[in-house]
């Protein structure tokens, strides 16, 4: 695609405003990424909305390089929540292709992250299944067959050629986050004793199978992204020194961009912002490590609140670009604001001056699930371009979703049975 750059020399000067060519060939106008969410507004059939297709073109507007959309199901069969869009050649591709064009407006890209939720399936809709049987309070799953497993390739490279003849300009595999990917990854997880468990290389081995599969449906010049955890932050889960040995095994594949995040979905878990206290970006350590094993460039998510920890994570070398979810939630234009400097930081320091961000809510004893109910209702705001009528509390938007989602189940069930 063709790059749209910027004449203002202070936006090219600051280290946000430099473009990043991806080993590919493509080109990510500046270093500011809308992180993957599951926006849950997919019309309940795995296709996209109005609201879907603005919000995504807000973030193009407000002069995002990238944006992710969260959670796209290379499978109907085990989606993370029935607002998920579905790559699937009987689904709506002409609303697919409106999506990804109005998306990447701008000079911006946009890139489905491609999933398969595993043993976090949504039971209702879902057939929940992971690389070893579970069965523990909470969560229940069946273990796969060497079939299922090699199955796993062609519907990802399936996907990702239906997202290219589409429009969209890349696509991410999600292997983070304690979906199905991540799970192969977890020795905590995965009890393999086949060639898919055991070492991190045997464990690592079906996600090597589907990024060749997907580089040979897509070609050489398609980007291709992966998102993976530097640590599981669960007892006997995937650890740091393990997931550099994730880094080392990437290295040594066609992706173009390596995605850090980390911690899980599974029920109990704590969430990552739950569990950091340290005022900086939650992974940073970790991507100053990862820089060290792989010439991919490194993109890191997680605990960016202010423009001076943005600017200094670039700055420093510790990472290649930075993805923002809920600061993007709460301003769709950030991107614009912090590569113009609103909020000053030049970032030579340790990335916790005080460079601006956006204000954060505080929320009051939330029940379990209403933070991420309330940001992701926003995101449906947004789309309708009616974030000024927003006025949720955590309890009343974790109602709300689950009402939607409800709802939703019924048409997903409909649509796909």
């Amino acid at each position: 695609m063709e790059l749209e750059t910027t004449a203002d020399p202070g936006v090219l000067a600051s280290p946000l405003g430099r473009p990043l060519e991806l080993p590919c060939g493509g080109v990510l106008k500046n270093r500011l990424v809308k992180a993957a969410m599951s926006d849950s507004l997919g019309d309940g059939a795995g296709n996209p909305t109005q609201a879907q297709m603005r919000l995504y073109e807000r973030w193009a507007e407000g002069g995002a390089a990238l944006s992710l959309i969260g959670e796209v199901q290379v499978s109907p069969g085990h989606p993370e929540k029935p607002g998920n869009l579905v790559l699937a050649p009987d689904g709506d591709l002409s609303a697919m292709a409106e999506l990804a064009s109005r998306g990447s407006a701008h000079g911006a890209h946009l890139w489905p992250q491609l999933g398969h939720a595993g043993a976090l399936s949504h039971p209702p809709i879902g057939r929940p299944q992971g690389p070893s049987p579970i069965d523990v309070p909470g969560l229940r799953c069946a273990g796969m067959s060497l079939q299922d497993i090699h199955e796993l390739p062609d519907l990802y490279a399936r996907a990702a050629a239906l997202a290219k003849d589409a429009g969209f300009t890349g696509v991410q595999v999600h292997a983070g986050h304690g979906f199905l990917l991540s799970q192969f990854l977890s020795p905590l997880f995965n009890r393999r004793t086949d060639a898919y468990g055991g070492p991190v290389a045997r464990r690592f081995r079906v996600i090597g199978e589907i990024i060749e599969s997907v580089r040979q449906r897509v070609g050489a010049c398609f980007p291709i992204g992966i998102k993976i955890n530097a640590t599981d932050q669960l007892a006997g889960g995937l650890t740091e020194d393990e997931a550099l040995a994730v880094v080392r095994l990437l290295d040594q594949t066609s992706v173009d961009l390596v995605d850090i995040s980390g911690g899980t979905y599974f029920p109990g878990a704590a969430s990552s912002s739950d569990r950091q206290s340290s005022g900086k970006p939650y992974f940073i350590d970790f991507a100053k490590r990862a820089k060290g094993e792989t010439a991919i460039p490194i993109m890191l998510t997680g605990g960016f609140k202010t423009r001076d920890q943005a600017v200094a994570a670039v700055a420093n070398g510790h990472a290649d670009a930075v993805s923002l979810a809920r600061a993007m939630a709460l301003d769709p234009a950030l991107a614009q604001s912090w590569l113009h400097g609103d909020g000053g930081g030049d970032g030579g320091g340790d990335g916790e001056g005080d460079g601006s961000g956006p204000e954060f809510p505080v929320f009051a004893a939330p029940p379990p699930g209403g933070v991420t109910a309330w940001y992701t209702l926003r995101l449906t705001d947004l789309g309708e371009d009616a974030e000024d009528r927003f006025d949720l509390s955590a309890a009343a938007a974790l109602k709300a979703y689950d009402a939607r989602d409800g709802e939703r189940c019924l048409k997903w069930r409909k649509r796909f049975s």
